[in-house]
């Protein structure tokens, strides 16, 4: 029997309330709980699904979103040519095993975590080591607010907080959007006023965790004692308790009263942590690992194990299943509560093992359904009968660029030494990278980037000069002109030219015998610049 509405909307928001039982059971595979759900929807209402998407769609779409790249032209060859009926599994964990599935992940982690507009950010190489070992999310989470800076596994960490703790209001915030889905700040000067989940006391208890956190000569410090007081709109100064987004309080240790003498000796010993530049002494009870430990117990899960499991959702889907990603309360609900409600639970049972739920993300038919919409008005987004597009972060975008102005050549040999050249394409990608702009929901390309395309020689220099390495060096041996645009199309659209692009590239190139290489650099240009090219779709 489905649950009522009212019951969809309970579960999706309150911690203690639950409809397990009438969820799918938890031994159900990812992929196959996915399909089940948005089909579901799908039945009941007038949105008709398109079709699974084309091979060179579909590999081309994969490892944009696991490795940050497009495909090679050997790799799509061998992919699209396979009979095995396992190719697809076999291609994402062959992608998955990869350094740069990692180092993507890293990336697009960072970005989630530092935000679309930090350029820099000292967490990259902490999240590179931790993705690399496998580390947990709830892992990461406690190491990001709890961090050890004398742990060299660890190390990096600390600048998550350490860029946001002068500012206690922005980290407050910071963190419920981040790792609870939560938006707060219009709790601060007032209860919510259109949501009525949020209160002042939500903001200022969450603020109460980080109140006794500060910077210590540039390292993380906590006093043992701190309170935070606010103003309500109605009635007296209040002092905050300690309150979780569920409405879960806590009351720290009490401590005593310190005297003159004592309160002097704590200065000191911060002092003299930050003269000598080490680590200051613990606290004897930290607020942050309180935090983490009520955000993680089961009761209270509920807003760590949904918000990662929508934020990795609109990640390889395009769109969320709350949206937008910091609105997840009561009159915000999910587009699938129990698809939400079964992905959580399963991110809590299994640990929070990120790459089980990517994995099983990519491999559900609605994620490799294609992107083409044939009929008059396209159905919304959260429904997800077609795939949307995605524009390229800046370092898929640049990275992309490199592997397909490479002689294909490039990408032959030992499986090893084929993914260290690709590592040097990514690394020698992050300089162009830097002139582009992070990606958002209304995503438009902005005109910085369009006059890099048209007005600067950077990218001629970079990506169409005539190297021996380079796809422009291999042109120039190629005499018949419709395999040079045969070659060009696979290179950097990663599928066969149509018929109307030989017949048309091919006399473009035809009547400039004259200067072919100047022709061959202006259709490869505007390849590169092209919306196919821009996008994931």
């Amino acid at each position: 029997m489905r649950p009522n509405r009212l019951v969809l909307l309970l579960a999706t928001i309150l911690p203690s309330f639950t409809v397990a039982a009438d969820l799918l059971p938890p031994d159900r595979p990812i992929e196959s709980v996915i399909d089940h759900y948005i089909d579901a929807r799908l039945a009941t209402s007038k949105s008709k699904a398109v079709d699974q998407a084309d091979d060179y769609t579909l590999i081309r779409r994969l490892t944009l979103d696991l490795v940050g790249r497009i495909p090679t032209p050997a790799e799509s060859k061998a992919f699209v040519e396979s009979k095995d009926a396992k190719k697809r599994e076999q291609l994402v964990d062959r992608l998955m095993a990869s350094g740069a599935f990692v180092r993507h992940q890293a990336n697009q982690f960072d970005a989630m975590i530092s935000g679309p507009s930090s350029r820099t950010s000292g967490i990259r190489d902490y999240l590179v080591k931790a993705l690399g070992s496998n580390k947990s999310w709830d892992v990461i989470f406690r190491e990001l607010l709890v961090p050890n800076d004398d742990d060299a596994a660890t190390k990096g960490s600390g600048e998550y907080l350490k860029t946001r703790i002068t500012d206690l209001d922005r980290v407050t915030n910071d963190v419920s959007v981040t790792f609870f889905g939560v938006n707060v700040s219009c709790a601060q000067c007032h209860d919510h006023p259109l949501v009525q989940d949020w209160k002042q006391d939500h903001f200022f208890g969450m603020k109460s965790f980080f109140a006794r956190s500060f910077d210590n000569g540039g390292f993380l410090a906590e006093r043992d004692d701190a309170t935070v007081k606010f103003k309500p709109t109605k009635g007296p100064e209040k002092t905050a308790k300690m309150m979780f987004l569920t409405g879960k309080t806590f009351n720290p240790p009490a401590r005593k009263e310190q005297t003159k003498e004592e309160e002097i000796k704590e200065r000191q010993k911060f002092e003299q942590a930050k003269k000598d530049k080490k680590s200051p002494p613990p606290p004897s009870f930290s607020a942050r690992a309180k935090l983490v430990e009520i955000a993680l117990q089961t009761e209270e899960a509920v807003f760590f194990s949904k918000a990662i499991s929508n934020r990795l959702w609109h990640r390889f889907l395009g769109y969320g299943l709350v949206m937008p990603l910091d609105q997840m309360h009561s009159e915000n609900p999910a587009s699938h509560p129990e698809l939400l409600q079964w992905l959580g639970r399963d991110m809590a049972n299994h640990q929070y093992d990120l790459r089980r739920m990517i994995r099983g993300i990519v491999l559900s038919k609605t994620y490799s359904r294609s992107s083409k919409w044939t009929g008059d008005i396209p159905p919304a987004p959260g429904v997800f009968a077609v795939a949307q597009l995605k524009p390229l972060t800046p370092m898929q975008l640049a990275a992309s660029m490199r592997v397909a102005v490479a002689d294909p050549a490039t990408f032959e040999g030992k499986p090893e030494d084929v993914e260290k050249r690709l590592e040097s394409i990514e690394n020698s990608a992050r300089g162009f990278a830097g002139n582009i702009a992070a990606p958002t929901d209304d995503f438009q390309i902005g005109v910085s980037e369009a006059l890099l395309f048209s007005n600067s020689d950077r990218v001629e220099k970079e990506f169409l000069n005539d190297g021996g390495d380079r796809l422009i060096g291999k042109l120039k041996t190629i005499k018949d002109p419709t395999q040079a645009v045969e070659l060009m199309i696979s290179s950097t659209l990663c599928r066969p030219a149509t018929p109307d692009e030989k017949k048309l590239l091919t006399e473009y190139l035809q009547r400039r015998t004259d200067r072919s290489a100047d022709a061959q650099r202006q259709i490869l240009w505007s390849l590169l610049s092209g919306a196919e090219f821009r996008f994931n779709y």
